[in-house]
């Protein structure tokens, strides 16, 4: 069945098409990727079918009953409410219908209404037609569903009473995205969700979508996002839409193969054309040839000539180069604490990087990973340790948010405030590879989108020529092509590396070594970000089998604890691990066991003899409600030993 059909849609902006002869539909359980450049019209496009922007003209139909979800880019939730209250709101229905089963329960209960056997039986009736289809559109799990959405955003460490307001913006993203989950729309519409998310995070997004019921329409620029989720992939280029089936790789090499046919296609008309051309060109004038010279003209007017194919869409083209080479040893981080005075994120930070490494420092969200990197550049001060740097090392760094650049400054004046020295053709031929050519050199910063500010950044980064380079966040805002120009030119770059990103092909391109950031420590894995995901599972499992072998041992005396060596402390720490990690195991089988009697007693309550018994129904509530406080405490505990 088509959920939503788009046709002919054209956008204008002044005199400039945005979008044109754009048809697009979508179909019951379809995952749709929109992919482009950056300003090619995806998120103009989404605002048209979420109805927030008009158009010029086309069709967008919809039917009625099929309803819509839309996430915008950076679309925080704005809400005076609780996190909970707001989660709640969504199924107002379900505790509306909830309220009316208990007002049946009570008067079930009545001694009036037991007396009149006739209305006791239209009460019981009702009661047994509502608890029914309550219990079928999933009424008595939808609490249990909040909980689960929350958690797999990352707010089970918060206190779900948190008003909204006070949260991050970051935080309010996840949370517009929670609920719109929670909503369940039949057309889920996607910009960027990924933004904001850590690499946990998104493996559980990826997850839920997986099994989402409803269709799914989104734009990301996240590769493997893209290859995990979606089996039908829109291109829009040059104002117009291309469909391809198959995940974003199978889109690549569908396109691929096309351009090359459309290639084969057009050289053969030319080919064609050429050759008539030339026929006419030399027999025209002749009276033994002219006539099938003019009929040679004729076939030639009515050939339906084909347009020369986009071999390579207009693309940032950068390299970066090193003014001199370092000495081996990069950097020495000592014994390092970071974060403030009264939050420290990390501490015992001991590592080090040699020439030509490309490190990746990988870790939960708020674990201090871009405090780590304004450390080393001296944005921050260590709380304690050293930092150290080696010979020759020249530091280029990439602040995510931009703070290097003047919002006054014109993109012309921020590269040339920078380099005087620089002739003005230089600086215009610079920012052409990056993409901003003619008037938008005279664009001010502060009005520069995204994207446009990070390729700004990464133009000053290169003009540096600095040997070790140092990136927060480099891809955010970047569209996929962009994405892969910076790989090459990172992958080819003779310097030192040091980078944070979420972006998991970035990760693979890049790094030759993961440092995984923990609050009381690093820990180095040498390799790219699979060999990291492949070792920390391996290492899971050795840990898992170790501590099922390992047995518990006593020590003799106070004397012995007294001596005890490093290798028993060691033992010691291990062996509460083993206990954390039992608990949490226990923790789990008793939220399974609560949340199971739950569903088993709210079952029960639908059951005649259950719910016409004001006694028997009265106790299932209270014990539901009860094992609804312990799960409470046992989700509590939960966040605790997860996060110790």
């Amino acid at each position: 069945m088509i959920l939503l059909q788009a046709e002919h849609i054209q956008k204008t902006y002044g005199i400039e098409t945005i979008l044109q002869d754009i048809s697009l539909q979508i179909q019951t359980g379809e995952r749709v990727g929109l992919v482009g450049v950056n300003g090619a019209g995806k998120s103009t496009l989404m605002k048209i079918l979420a109805g927030q922007l008009s158009y010029d003209s086309g069709t967008v139909r919809i039917p009625k009953d099929v309803t819509l979800g839309y996430l915008a880019q950076n679309g925080g939730l704005e809400s005076e409410r609780s996190i909970w209250e707001e989660m709640l709101s969504v199924f107002t229905h379900f505790q509306k219908e909830e309220q009316e089963l208990r007002k049946l329960e009570t008067l079930m209960g009545d001694p009036a209404v037991l007396a009149d056997e006739k209305r006791y039986q239209q009460i019981l009736e009702d009661y047994s037609r509502r608890s029914e289809a309550f219990k079928e559109r999933g009424g008595y799990g939808y609490e249990a569903m909040i909980r689960g959405v929350l958690h797999g955003l990352r707010f089970a460490d918060m206190d779900y009473q948190t008003p909204i307001f006070t949260l991050s913006g970051g935080q309010k993203t996840r949370l517009a995205l929670a609920k719109l989950l929670l909503q369940a729309p039949s057309i889920l519409l996607l910009d960027e969700p990924t933004n904001y998310l850590d690499i946990e995070t998104l493996t559980w997004l990826e997850g839920y979508l997986q099994n989402y019921q409803g269709a799914i329409l989104v734009v990301s620029h996240d590769r493997y996002f893209l290859d995990k989720l979606v089996t039908v992939v829109y291109e829009i280029e040059r104002t117009r839409a291309t469909r391809y089936t198959g995940n974003y790789s199978q889109f690549l090499d569908q396109k691929a193969a096309r351009l090359e046919q459309e290639l084969k296609r057009y050289d053969k008309q030319q080919e064609e054309i050429a050759k008539l051309e030339d026929f006419i060109a030399r027999n025209i004038a002749r009276a033994t040839t002219t006539k099938r010279a003019q009929s040679r003209r004729k076939t030639l007017e009515k050939i339906d000539r084909l347009e020369k194919p986009i071999m390579n869409n207009k693309s940032v083209n950068f390299s970066f180069d090193v003014a001199k080479m370092s000495g081996n040893i990069v950097m020495k981080a000592a014994n390092v604490s970071i974060g403030y005075p009264d939050a420290v994120l990390s501490r015992h930070l001991t590592f080090e990087l040699e020439r030509e490494e490309r490190v990746a420092l990988v870790g939960p969200n708020g674990i201090g990973k871009s405090t780590l990197l304004k450390t080393i550049v001296e944005q921050l001060p260590a709380i304690t340790g050293s930092i150290q740097f080696g010979s020759n090392v020249t530091i280029g760094y990439y602040d995510q948010e931009h703070r290097n650049l003047n919002d006054q400054n014109t993109v012309l004046n921020e590269i040339w405030n920078d380099y005087p020295l620089m002739l003005e053709r230089d600086v215009r031929t610079l920012l052409g590879n990056f993409l901003f050519s003619g008037d938008d050199v005279q664009k001010r910063i502060s009005d520069l989108s995204g994207g446009e500010r990070a390729r700004v950044s990464l133009a000053k980064l290169m003009l540096k020529q600095a040997n070790f380079l140092i990136f927060d966040e480099p891809t955010n805002h970047l569209d996929i092509f962009s994405k892969e120009v910076l790989e090459n030119a990172l992958y080819d770059y003779p310097g030192t590396i040091l980078f944070v990103s979420h972006d998991r092909y970035f990760l693979n391109k890049i790094a030759t070594r993961v440092l995984e950031l923990s609050p009381d420590g690093v820990t180095s894995y040498l390799g790219n970000y699979d060999y990291y995901v492949e070792k920390k599972q391996e290492l899971a499992e050795l840990a898992a089998e170790q501590q099922a072998q390992s047995t518990k041992k006593q020590a003799s005396s106070a004397a012995d604890l007294q001596e005890k060596s490093s290798y028993e402390r060691d033992k010691e720490a291990k062996r509460r691990e083993r206990q954390r990690l039992r608990r949490l195991e226990e923790i789990e089988a008793a939220i399974q066991e609560r949340e199971a009697a739950i569903l088993t007693w709210q079952e029960e309550l639908c059951l005649p003899e259950i719910y016409s018994d004001h006694v028997l129904a009265k106790e299932r509530n209270d014990k539901i409600e009860q094992a609804k406080v312990e799960l409470e405490q046992l989700y509590d505990e939960w966040s605790e030993l997860s996060e110790s």
